[in-house]
């Protein structure tokens, strides 16, 4: 296990005298900043410019839940991303604070210092842009900064930017940073996988097969696989992080009815119904999904890409490729797995929930739910 201390973050979180609500934050243990080694190294991903803080992090943490950044104040950024469920909400389209709902599900906030170009069509290129968009989208929280700003001036949050960024200005460009701080430190990393990895759990013998063939792209005649792994890579089950490598087209429509996907962002009709590779992570507490969130169980989603493979111009190379039984040129792919095989994948994902990252208090409510 790679550990690095910050020693600036050497902390307890009290803020008498400074919290916006007047109330004392009850101290938390020391909060250190982990990652496996199985994870990469990570001190490269930090930017230069929004280095960790113990002061960052913690009014991040606090903005994380701040329902004063949204329009009518109802709505905060935990309000999609709730702890409970890896940071989703449970929801196909998460509904803003006029109830018009969005165009594609909350994504799960893990692991984010291994990952780029974010939101399901990479359109975001960093976690800070990623954090203050949904601030000012109409369809969400639909708040200007102007009057964000002002009702965190009100409550005074001065007081916490000064001690975080050594100014008292809050902006929009330090709200993207501390929400950002807060974000990159929601690392998911003792899950029964990683548990195993680190040889402190003996697997089932179903999870067992369920590794193997998670990670294996099938051989027709020669090896059986599930082919998961060719795109959700690694440990960390997410995509590639090269330019647009970890984004893909899975099958889910044909070419008249499929979502546009990368299209929307580099206007190359090529990169029509691709969409980012999402990490695995905690998959069986973040349901519904894909980015419409029509499969509601792991269940379904094994099934499509078993036997649900729409065909289309852009369809992965990776699943047209992937299948356990030779197929003629054209046919519509399919991976031809067993009954066992599928019970066996879905004992691997199972082995992939965290319970100490969903219930880790250094991640929860500062405000005790009181701001619910």
């Amino acid at each position: 296990m790679r550990l690095i201390l910050f020693s600036s973050f050497l902390f307890f979180f009290i803020f008498l005298g400074c919290d916006p609500k007047g109330k004392v934050l009850e101290p938390e243990e020391e909060f250190e900043l982990t990652a496996p080694s199985y994870f990469g190294s990570f001190n490269e991903r930090i930017p230069e410019d929004n280095s960790f803080t113990s002061k960052g992090f913690e009014l991040g943490r606090m903005l994380f839940y701040e329902k004063k950044l949204s329009g009518d104040n109802s709505m905060s950024c935990s309000s999609c991303h709730q702890q409970s469920k890896a940071f989703t909400d449970g929801k196909a389209f998460s509904p803003g604070i006029d109830g018009q709902e969005g165009e594609v599900s909350s994504m799960s906030l893990v692991n984010l210092l291994w990952a780029e170009h974010f939101t399901w069509n990479g359109k975001m290129q960093s976690v800070e842009d990623q954090s203050t968009e949904p601030i000012r989208n109409p369809i969400e929280m639909h708040e200007t900064f102007d009057n964000a700003i002002q009702k965190l001036e009100d409550a005074g949050y001065n007081t916490l930017f000064q001690e975080a960024f050594e100014t008292d200005e809050i902006t929009e460009e330090l709200i993207g940073k501390a929400l950002a701080q807060f974000q990159r430190t929601l690392i998911s990393s003792n899950s029964k996988y990683d548990q195993y990895l680190r040889g402190e759990y003996e697997p089932t013998q179903s999870e067992r097969r369920g590794e193997q063939l998670f990670f294996t792209h099938p051989i027709p005649g020669q090896l059986r696989g599930g082919n998961c792994g060719d795109c959700h890579l690694g440990p960390l089950t997410s995509g590639a992080i090269d330019g647009f490598q970890g984004f893909h087209n899975n099958g889910l429509d044909n070419d008249e009815n499929m979502d546009e996907g990368l299209m929307a962002v580099t206007g190359d009709e090529k990169d029509k119904g691709r969409f980012k590779t999402p990490s695995l992570r905690n998959i069986a507490l973040t349901a519904p999904y894909m980015h419409d969130g029509r499969f509601e169980s792991l269940e379904e989603v094994i099934e499509h890409y078993d036997n649900g493979i729409h065909q289309s111009s852009t369809l992965d190379i990776l699943i047209i490729e992937g299948g356990n039984e030779n197929q003629a040129p054209g046919e519509r792919p399919q991976l031809f797995l067993t009954e066992q095989e599928k019970e066996d994948i879905l004992a691997f994902l199972n082995m992939l929930t965290d319970e100490k990252f969903i219930n880790n208090p250094q991640f929860s409510n500062p405000f005790e739910n009181e701001n619910d």
